[in-house]
């Protein structure tokens, strides 16, 4: 395989790494740092190894290409100089490290955090000085313990790939007033013509100012309030024209710029509405892996490249499957224009092979979410774990004017206790549509039946409780192109020696099965998958984003049947 984005460690990942809060301080940490495998916990003396961040160190491009045992520590060291400006405070980012890690700088601990995918940051005021040492110590049990971990495995295989540690997106630093915005709760009202701004500072009562229409408009009030920002005539955002908003928020010595996009979803009558119209679900699942970088993406220009496919091969949705990408993947996804459903990132313990496949061969065949051991959800903790981390996920995420719809189970891992999570995910966003259980263990609730079909043919039926009926995942043909991968043993759903065929069938099984189905009721459907991923052969691109499996054409003439004058 080839390296398609070559790296340039002087300026690896330079890019602003939270484009909806975007301030003029910005200090990236990414590049070189050292790093030691130790079996004790203890802060090591000697560091014999450099790793680039924020390549994991499992990785080909962290220069390490080394694996991380599940007892040992993994102890990153740097130092860095930093111009402290007076009555400042300063915080330390981290975009994601998988998965639990303690903090120190200057011999301070300054916070631990516990989660692999999501952002978090400690203000370090107190400790920060002109130069600095930063000493960042990991643990990762991977699938030897009831975390949230996603698809990852310390021996890849079949659906499940490599496991990877440590820091793997960027780290960055900002200096901010003493009084700062420290975040925005922005929410869409496309009927009213109108969206709203909450600042989120460190008290309430502060003024703001919200600046938009190019600062022909303003908006006064005060931190805590919900500020209305009115247009006269709205734009709204879709796929097809992805129309931002741009405004500016000022309070006191701070200023952030952001952006929002005017738009509504819902489902009605058995199909999906985009701004109070029906719009068909044209999906496609993706993993979120890299060849030489696993979880992280080896350039913003790549993940930009993977989007604009997805689109020119005639899709309007992505499927983030059992993954939290990083802030800036949304925000291309906000601008390009794509439609995201985002799943919650699964976890729990091993899932046992005959509950895990049982509904793809045995019809009406289910498991009770109260059966804890049955479904890898036995553990407290891990219960514990997912709830506070699925209400993490969507305050993160919650701005990013894509996402339409949250997945919160997917197949039965580590599934419980499903109507208690609706309940807990429409209270925390109202503004989009839910799909509680992906595939299988459905609780007969919320407002989809979710269905996964493979090895066999899809035929439509409605839901016996009134439900929108999706195909969450289908298809997964394999067409492996020699040169692409470094695989040995092969997995998919269904194998085609050559392209001709690979792309005949591709084109029947959205005609035969596919087509018919929207056209008997079917909301969406989602193929797998965008993209090879290491043993998984059944991407219609391959690993290392070389070669388009799929002709173009073929693609957009598959698009064209399916969504009609909808494009």
């Amino acid at each position: 395989m080839q390296n398609r984005y070559p790296i340039d460690a002087d300026h690896l990942l330079p890019e602003y790494p939270r484009p909806q809060m975007v301030r003029d301080s910005y200090v990236s940490l990414n590049g070189m740092w050292e790093c030691a495998i130790t079996d004790d916990p203890k802060i090591p003396d000697f560091f014999p190894y450099s790793i680039l961040v924020p390549f994991s160190p499992e990785t080909r491009l962290s220069g390490m290409e080394r694996g991380v045992g599940v007892n040992q520590t993994l102890t990153y060291r740097r130092t860095f100089r930093l111009s402290l400006e007076t009555d400042k405070r300063t915080l330390l980012h981290f975009e994601a490290v998988d998965h639990s890690c303690t903090v120190y700088l200057n011999g301070v601990c300054v916070g631990s955090h516990r989660g692999g995918y999501l952002p978090f940051h400690f203000d370090i005021t107190d400790a920060v000085k002109q130069d600095n040492e930063l000493i960042v110590q990991v643990n990762d049990p991977c699938d030897s313990q009831s975390i949230i971990r996603g698809k990852q495995a310390q021996e890849a295989s079949g659906i499940f790939y490599s496991g990877q540690s440590g820091i793997h997106q960027s780290v960055w630093l900002e200096q901010v007033s003493r009084h700062y915005i420290k975040g925005l709760v922005i929410a869409s009202n496309l009927e009213q013509r109108c969206w709203h701004v909450t600042v989120e500072a460190d008290q309430s009562g502060l003024e703001v100012v919200v600046s938009y229409l190019d600062g022909s408009r303003k908006v006064k009030g005060l931190s805590g309030q919900r500020l209305n920002c009115q247009v006269d005539e709205v734009h709204p955002w879709s796929p097809e024209d992805p129309y931002l908003y741009t405004f500016t928020v000022t309070m006191a010595d701070d200023c952030v710029h952001s952006y929002v996009g005017l738009r509504s979803f819902s489902v009605t009558d058995g199909r999906l509405y985009l701004n109070g119209k029906p719009y068909y679900h044209h999906g496609i699942l993706d993993q979120g892996y890299w060849p030489y970088s696993l979880y992280t993406p080896p350039s913003d220009q790549a993940m930009i490249d993977d989007l604009l496919l997805i689109k020119k091969l005639g899709f309007n949705m992505v499927r983030k499957h059992a993954k939290v990408e990083n802030l800036r993947w949304y925000h291309h996804c906000d601008r390009l224009g794509l439609l995201v459903w985002q799943d919650m990132v699964s976890g729990g313990r091993k899932p046992f092979q005959p509950i895990m496949s049982g509904p793809l061969f045995l019809k009406r065949f289910s498991v009770p979410d109260s059966l804890y051991p049955l479904l890898g959800s036995q553990d407290e903790q891990y219960r514990k774990d997912f709830e506070e981390q699925l209400t993490q996920m969507i305050q993160t995420l919650s701005n990013c004017v894509s996402i339409a719809m949250w997945v919160i189970f997917n197949e039965g891992w580590g599934q419980f206790d499903t109507q208690r999570m609706l309940d807990l995910v429409q209270s925390l966003d109202s503004s989009r549509t839910i799909d509680p259980a992906s595939g299988w263990y459905d609780q007969k609730i919320g407002g989809f039946c979710s269905r996964h079909v493979y090895f066999k043919a899809y035929r439509h039926t409605p839901d016996s409780n009134g439900r929108a009926v999706i195909l969450s995942e289908f298809g997964g043909y394999v067409y492996r192109e020699i040169g692409h991968d470094e695989q040995t043993k092969i997995f998919g759903y269904k194998k085609f020696s050559d392209r001709k065929a690979f792309g005949e069938a591709f084109f029947d099984l959205y005609a035969n099965q596919i087509v018919p189905a929207k056209q008997q009721g079917l909301a969406a459907s989602v193929y797998t998958q965008f993209s090879d991923v290491q043993q998984e052969l059944n991407g219609l691109v391959t690993f290392d984003r070389l070669s388009v499996k799929v002709d173009e054409v073929v693609a957009l003439q598959v698009a064209a049947m399916l969504l009609g004058t909808q494009q």
